[in-house]
């Protein structure tokens, strides 16, 4: 066996314990025959159709897999993080979705269900800062931002389009796989990894995969409450009233 087909072999096996398969259950899933006891030996040829198998469903990059690149993963076309619905007014004039802190528990799991959406307050807010993207508002829950954003307020951001836009010095609002967080971003030397980062500095940093983020939001402005506004219910009402009386600021200010 030759070193790349030696390397091939060992990174297979590592791929599967790493995703916790046994022999039976990746041969299943690479459409191999019966166990992948025979590739991990050595004894039956990594084909292409296994090689395509593993960058298809877990996303490995064939280079690594041979030793030929120091990236186990390749991003995909699936990867985007652009909003997966964006929702319209009954003008058809793209407005604004609030997702409240309940509503962010769902969110990653209902991301493109666009029936979910209607259950959300939406507005548009008519100044041009708010014009030609697409944004969408977020209630900040629990204390890593701290002092920048608190428990409760709501942040207004603007969907991102890749993560070569992603700045160390902007706020974002991160949506996974299983969670929506607030954080600042940071680039890893591994392109398949980006790290994310609390102001406070009693949350340490961590690193996630590319390949788990759904979408990207860049934070540009918040609206916040004061501390008497403790109920979620009671926010959503501050806030439709804060928008009422800005639309009617701007239009005395029209006329």
């Amino acid at each position: 066996m030759n070193d790349n087909l030696e390397i091939a072999v060992k990174r297979f096996t590592e791929i599967r314990r790493e995703l916790g398969f046994t022999q039976a259950e990746f041969a299943k899933l690479l459409g191999v025959s019966n166990t992948t006891a025979d590739i991990e030996r050595g004894r039956t040829k990594l084909s292409g159709t296994v090689v395509a198998q593993l960058l298809k469903q877990f996303n490995v990059n064939p280079l690594w897999l041979y030793g030929d690149s120091i990236h186990k993963n390749l991003s995909t076309a699936n990867s985007s993080v652009m909003p997966k619905v964006v929702t319209v007014d009954s003008s058809d004039n793209e407005n604004m979705v609030l997702v409240n802190a309940k509503a962010a528990a769902g969110y990653p799991q209902n991301i493109q269900d666009t029936s979910w959406y209607r259950q959300l307050p939406a507005f548009d807010i008519p100044l041009p800062e708010f014009r030609n993207a697409t944004y969408r508002g977020f209630q900040v829950e629990g204390d890593s931002m701290l002092p920048n954003l608190r428990p409760g307020e709501w942040v207004l951001a603007k969907a991102v389009e890749g993560l070569q836009d992603i700045s160390p010095n902007k706020i974002y609002v991160v949506v996974l796989q299983d969670a929506v967080l607030v954080k600042k971003i940071e680039r890893s030397p591994d392109p398949t990894e980006i790290s994310l980062i609390s102001i406070n500095e009693n949350y340490p940093p961590y690193r996630v995969k590319t390949n788990e983020l759904q979408e990207l939001w860049q934070v540009g402005s918040k609206i916040t409450f004061g501390v008497d506004a403790t109920s979620e219910s009671g926010l959503l009402r501050q806030l439709q009233e804060s928008m009422e009386e800005l639309k009617s600021q701007i239009k005395r200010v029209n006329n």
